[in-house]
């Protein structure tokens, strides 16, 4: 846990600010940020979203799940074309004017909008 004191104090820094200026900053009062930063009070989800939101790091930096500012999903961000072939390939051919599917999609969508505004027709 002395992980996220040590990088909440560590990015505070950094930005050059002082404790007390953060606070003003944040809405936070500056001793919560000395106890925080000290390790003497477990710190709220709401005050560490405050800070990595205005550092604009990752939660998962400030837990010491990830030693990438922007986080761990930006590392091993799995790209779905390469973990997917196939749904790539049914999504071109969802989106290509001249495929059947696209066409039959087409075709779909218009019968639901048609049969979505009979019914409110009906109801209202």
């Amino acid at each position: 846990m002395s992980t996220v004191y040590e990088r909440m104090r560590s990015v505070r820094e950094k930005a050059g600010l002082s404790q007390n200026r953060l606070a003003k900053t944040i809405g936070i009062g500056q001793s919560c940020i000395y106890r925080y930063e000290a390790g003497q009070t477990e710190i709220p989800v709401s005050v560490a979203i405050k800070y990595a939101d205005f550092f604009d790091v990752s939660l998962d930096y400030l837990c010491g799940r990830s030693d990438n500012p922007r986080g761990g999903s930006y590392e091993e961000k799995i790209k779905l074309e390469k973990a997917y072939p196939e749904m790539d390939k049914f999504i071109e051919m969802c989106f290509d004017p001249n495929s059947e599917m696209n066409s039959r999609l087409t075709s779909l969508m218009k019968i639901n909008t048609f049969s979505s505004i009979r019914s409110r027709r009906r109801w209202s």
